[in-house]
């Protein structure tokens, strides 16, 4: 079921297959965030589809654990295996899913680096098409 376009939907899944989910088949834009929530959340900067407000929960509801995380987003993970899932903004609710979920994404292209003013000096990423600081990603959503 997972990374693949079936009935219009891309479908991937936590590392444990508890919780499955669903975002347009479209989907294909991926982005790093390097504000420091997202890196002490993944590790590293976390690598997300913007999917708007069309994110389906497949299976496994009752497994989605969601917290504020600040005062403009919320975080969602697994609660078993504790799989980033994805974040919310709060003000529009679109949805940053994170990309290690789907095996596949077809015709993924690195689309932006966000927050990299807060990026820390100890990697690189391969450029991609727009770098956004903190203050420019805040105006872009409307918030923040």
């Amino acid at each position: 079921m997972s990374g693949t376009a079936g009935a219009e939907r891309l479908h991937g899944h936590c590392l444990c297959g508890g919780v499955t989910l669903s975002v347009a088949a479209g989907t294909h834009d991926v982005h790093a965030c390097h504000c420091g929530a997202c890196r002490r959340f993944h590790g590293g900067p976390a690598m997300v589809l913007l999917a708007g407000t069309d994110v389906r929960i497949e299976s496994g509801e009752s497994l989605v654990h969601r917290f504020a995380s600040s005062e403009w987003a919320e975080r969602a993970f697994c609660a078993t295996c504790g799989s980033s899932l994805f974040f919310r903004t709060i003000g529009d609710g679109g949805h940053f899913v994170a990309a290690g979920l789907f095996d596949e994404i077809p015709g993924a292209r690195f689309e932006s680096e966000i927050f990299v003013d807060a990026k820390p000096g100890w990697y690189t990423l391969a450029d991609p098409e727009e770098h956004l600081t903190g203050e420019e990603f805040f105006a872009r959503i409307g918030g923040g």
